[in-house]
């Protein structure tokens, strides 16, 4: 199993705020990098989009713990199975968050993948800061 952690942000926003935002998956799609991915779909509970020359990412909206964990698994089609958990605590009316995904991986993908990966979830925990 793979483990790769975003790096922790803080927003100006309450964790029922960013917990209420993170349950909706339509909102995932601006925490993506602009340009780099395609074929955007959501229901709402799920979504799927391609990265830009590679693979289709599905996200299933799993569990939640209120104002603390929102859970996201692989969908049928994603490259390797993993589990996305979005972690939030809250302090003085701010937020901490960050990502983790645990991800099953081969050895050989994850030399390809654990490093873009890494840069993804960065990029998605600093537009966390400004979408909410």
């Amino acid at each position: 199993m793979s483990k790769i952690e975003s790096k922790k942000v803080t927003i100006n926003a309450s964790a029922q705020k960013v917990h209420d935002f993170l349950i909706n998956a339509d909102n995932i799609q601006p925490l993506l990098p602009e340009g780099k991915y395609s074929e955007w779909k959501s229901d709402g509970k799920n979504c799927s989009f391609k990265i830009q020359n590679a693979y289709t990412i599905g996200l299933n909206f799993q569990s939640s713990t209120p104002n603390s964990l929102i859970i996201y698994n692989s969908a049928t089609g994603s490259p390797f199975p993993f589990v996305l958990n979005i972690h939030l605590t809250e302090s003085n009316g701010t937020s901490d968050a960050f990502l983790i995904c645990d991800a099953q991986i081969n050895p050989f993908l994850e030399m390809m993948v654990k490093g873009p990966l890494k840069n993804l979830f960065d990029y998605m925990a600093d537009k966390l800061v400004t979408a909410v």
